[in-house]
């Protein structure tokens, strides 16, 4: 028997037949023998539907009072699971992030886990109960309802998982796992049947949508194996886990296990800087003052005494980041401000570039074959990343993981 926490998003309860669907799934693991605890995202579009009411009512709505609407969307998937739990015969209960509770700090649409009291929990178990739990959501300390952002019913599964010591976490989306790249760009893309946590937050960092970061985060930094599958279809999904959980030969066969890419990408570009001590941080502090994140950085040493100043930040803040850019221009004497918004970002993500030479080679190579200019370059320990012109992602996406065999 195993305690295993289980959790279903928007499009698996998207209805009442998937809601069905998913009391199915759940009784086949309690007639087992398994115990239990299910996370439950709101219906496919009801966030949507409820934010935009609030729109209509307030210009800037109260991030509290939108904490206190959205969780609602939650406690009707909870319930209907339960009922039909209980009408198939099957003893649940549901709880509300703040019943648990799951405790938060008070950063309302945005809050941070910073305990579970999970002895609720394990006395429903220990009574033959399924556990059906709403995801996203929690209670701060002065007892305010919460929110953890998009994506946060990930997290509320894993944290509950860590708390309760579960054998495994089960996050049930729409696909079946963990793919080498979008199958939409690359058809023949294979699902992994293993990975590990750095080379999931990586790849989920780098634009691979399949799991929110934080979750990934918190199952590395509490060792709680993640395992990624589909609501619609039967099969293992992929595993999350460490490295230590691979066997010698499985970790030294791929030198690549993915590629990401983002399109979200903008590039500022600040040319002719006097080459000052000092000069970087002039640029990129009233930037990411501005809580704007920033990526990807090249500078270049001119022959005149000036230097070339490059970076990248996402699209939707490419605008304000621009006009603080002009700003500093103007005040360091800059020759010229330019951004380009029609690029994009590759990244070819795997533990066994550690142990093997030769793959930024092969991706400069095969990008040059391809007659593919790389205008950035990046690497750590087990990732590079390229930016290159947008319209030649799928060419790129296809040419490297063909290069790389992932689709074999």
């Amino acid at each position: 028997m195993a305690l295993i926490v289980q959790k279903y998003g928007g499009t698996s309860v998207g209805n009442i037949e998937r809601i069905q669907n998913v009391a199915n799934k759940v009784a086949q693991f309690v007639d087992q023998g398994h115990q239990l605890v299910v996370v439950l995202s709101a219906m496919s579009g009801e966030t949507n539907r409820l934010m935009a009411m609030a729109n209509e009512i307030q210009t800037r709505p109260s991030k509290r009072e939108l904490d206190v609407m959205l969780t609602t969307g939650e406690q009707v998937t909870i319930a209907l699971l339960s009922m039909a739990l209980q009408e198939k015969g099957y003893p649940a209960i549901s709880y509300t992030g703040w019943q648990v509770p799951i405790r938060t700090d008070d950063s309302y649409t945005k809050a941070r886990i910073s305990e579970i009291d999970g002895d609720k929990i394990r006395y429903q178990l220990a009574e033959g109960k399924v556990v059906v739990v709403a995801g996203f959501q929690g209670i701060s300390f002065e007892g305010d309802i919460t929110t953890l952002g998009r994506g946060g019913s990930d997290t509320t599964a894993v944290a509950l998982a860590a708390a309760l010591n579960a054998d495994e976490c089960q996050i049930y989306t729409d696909v079946d796992g963990v793919y080498t790249t979008d199958p939409r760009v690359v058809p023949e893309a294979k699902r992994l049947d293993k990975i590990t946590y750095d080379e999931m937050l990586e790849l989920a960092s780098l634009g691979a949508k399949v799991l929110q970061i934080r979750s990934v985060e918190f199952a590395s930094k509490y060792n709680v194996p993640l395992r990624v599958l589909s609501s619609m279809q039967d099969g293992g999904g992929t595993l999350i886990t460490s490295e230590e959980h691979f066997k010698d030969n499985e970790m030294e066969q791929p030198l690549i296990s993915g590629i990401a890419f983002s399109r979200d990408e903008a590039k500022l570009m600040m040319l002719g800087v006097p080459d000052k001590p000092g000069v970087a941080y002039k640029i990129i502090g009233p930037i990411s003052d501005a809580n704007i994140d920033i990526d990807m950085i090249i500078q270049n040493q001119g022959v005149d005494g000036t230097t070339d100043f490059t970076f990248t930040v996402s699209r939707l803040d490419a605008p304000a980041a621009l006009e603080m850019l002009q700003s500093s221009a103007n005040k360091l004497g800059a020759r010229e401000v330019l951004s380009d918004d029609t690029i994009v970002k590759i990244s070819m993500v795997g533990v066994g570039m550690k142990s093997h030479a030769g793959i930024a080679s092969t991706v400069f190579k095969t990008l040059a074959d391809n007659n593919i200019n790389i205008q950035m370059i990046g690497t750590t320990e087990i990732k590079i990343s390229v930016v290159i012109e947008e319209r030649y992602l799928e060419t790129a996406v296809k040419a490297l993981h063909q290069a790389f065999d992932l689709d074999k």
